[in-house]
């Protein structure tokens, strides 16, 4: 079974290594999440109103959707974050 399913485990340790990466990246308190483009409505809001202090905090988020966790990043990465 670990022979048949070793490329399944390696990709799965990838996402769980990248996963931790993303876990310990900041965002800012005073951050203006209206001012991202493209971020869902429900998002901003959210965001807004719970302030979280970094991204895996806020890929937790109820009606917060991974689309919008790779909005935030992108917005980040701009910002050179």
């Amino acid at each position: 079974i670990q022979i048949k399913y070793e490329g399944y485990i390696k990709k799965q340790m990838k996402v769980a290594k990248n996963n931790i990466k993303l876990e310990k990246l900041p965002l800012a308190s005073d951050m203006d999440y209206n001012s991202i483009d493209n971020l869902a409505l429900e998002a901003r809001q959210k965001l807004d109103k719970i302030r979280p202090l970094n991204i895996g905090q806020a890929s937790r988020i109820s009606g917060v959707n991974p689309s919008d966790i790779s909005i935030l990043l992108m917005y980040l990465k701009t910002k050179g974050v």
